[in-house]
């Protein structure tokens, strides 16, 4: 039975679903840090489930049984991908599952800024009555809405922009003109040519070490005065220090779900500096994916993920998995399905001091019969291949191939 540590809140039909898949499922969700690492030791558990919770390499490296880090989100930077690689386990997220959630956000802070309607809802409140005020809006229709970043959730705010009758432009390292025309927007080659001509900019890039400060002042002071800002990817992929200050100084309005150093927890005191700006910014509390529907769906992923492993030892949506191999020789092996054959050719290789990269043995109908396929780090030398093809007992035929 597969022990699952879910160390996050969860939904109770994904603990349900993993529990029917016959998991060993332990439910702890308030662990961090050490307490984290004490229960992976102390469970057992082969498979880890967080949303938001830090995964360090102390946790890590202390789980010597653990196969699979499941991330149930999108993003996966709150997990030590590297050091989850050096000590052989996967690391898989969710993708896609909360787009629709955070597409809906990301429009009904447009929505909200443009008309206003926090400021309309406070004076409300007060007992002020200025309807002369708010009845200033510009409207969405035929304006000009620039999208960075075209994965699903870039592609889920552009079909809710085509549907307010707006001009929708995007920028993406892997937009092309082909996919441009599919999804319903204009292809623009850089995102500083994007800021300059359009009056939203919304925000949906990964972070990653290659968008670490992408958002720069010199994109923003490209901006419009008057433009609106909308960020519900991830802090650190703005310069939030030179987005206070062109706010302010060209009339800006924001929106971000996400801040820099925001809190862990499900509440704590906390005062963005940018709130603290003066500029208009409207700010939601990371709750991007935050519905019923999105959870209900990244849970449902979750399970599958866990599933698969437990029936496999791989794992859809793994992030962490060698793209390109670094193998360069291919060795074929025909053999006798018996007891002890890829024994004795690992020990060839072995001892010719030669790293397999990845095998794949193939059973023939029968079970008398299987291929190998084992992929090199370096070419054999003609005695290796000699030396396995003599032992007539164990060994049909072998080549070598280079890749």
């Amino acid at each position: 039975m597969l022990k699952v540590l879910v160390a996050d809140k969860f939904e109770t039909s994904g603990l349900e679903d993993l529990r029917a898949a016959d998991c060993d499922v332990i439910y702890e969700p308030d662990l961090k840090g050490e307490s984290l690492r004490d229960a992976l030791v102390r469970t057992g558990a082969e498979v880890l489930v967080v949303r938001g919770t830090a995964v360090g390499a102390e946790v890590i490296e202390a789980a010597r049984q653990l196969g699979l880090i499941v991330r149930a989100g999108a993003g996966f930077n709150n997990i030590d991908v590297a050091t989850a690689s050096a000590r052989g386990i996967l690391v898989s997220n969710c993708p896609g599952k909360n787009a629709v959630a955070v597409a809906e956000l990301a429009f009904g802070l447009i929505i909200a800024l443009d008309r206003r309607i926090v400021e309309n809802v406070t004076d409300l409140r007060r007992g002020v009555w200025n309807k002369k005020d708010y009845s200033v809006a510009r409207g969405l229709k035929g304006r000009r809405l620039g999208i960075i970043g075209m994965g699903t959730i870039g592609r889920e705010v552009a079909r809710r922009a085509r549907a307010f009758s707006m001009h929708v432009s995007a920028w993406s390292r892997s937009l092309t003109a082909a996919s441009a025309h599919d999804w319903g927007v204009e292809r623009v080659p850089t995102i500083g040519e994007l800021a300059a001509n359009c009056d939203i900019l919304s925000i949906h890039v990964a972070a990653a070490p290659e968008t670490k400060g992408f958002i720069t002042r010199e994109v923003l002071e490209m901006l419009a005065p008057g433009s609106i800002v909308i960020n519900t990817s991830r802090a650190d992929v703005m310069d939030y220090a030179a987005l206070a200050e062109v706010m302010v100084k060209n009339n800006l309005r924001v929106g971000l779900d996400v801040f820099p150093s925001e809190p862990a927890g499900g509440q704590a005191e906390f005062l963005p500096q940018i709130v603290k700006a003066g500029g208009v910014v409207y700010g939601t509390h990371h709750i991007g994916a935050s519905t019923d529907q999105a959870q209900d769906a990244i849970a449902a992923e979750t399970v599958r993920i866990v599933r698969a492993f437990a029936a496999t030892g791989q794992a859809p949506n793994c992030v962490n998995i060698e793209t390109e191999s670094p193998a360069h020789w291919q060795l074929v092996v025909r053999h006798f399905d018996k007891v002890g054959v890829l024994a004795a050719v690992l020990n060839k290789l072995q001892q010719a001091h030669i790293n397999v990269e990845e095998m794949h043995n193939t059973v023939f109908q029968g079970a008398k019969a299987a291929v190998a396929v084992i992929q090199l780090g370096r070419e054999p030398e003609a005695s290796l291949i000699d030396e396995i093809a003599a032992m007539r007992d164990m060994i049909i035929h072998v080549e070598v191939k280079p890749l």
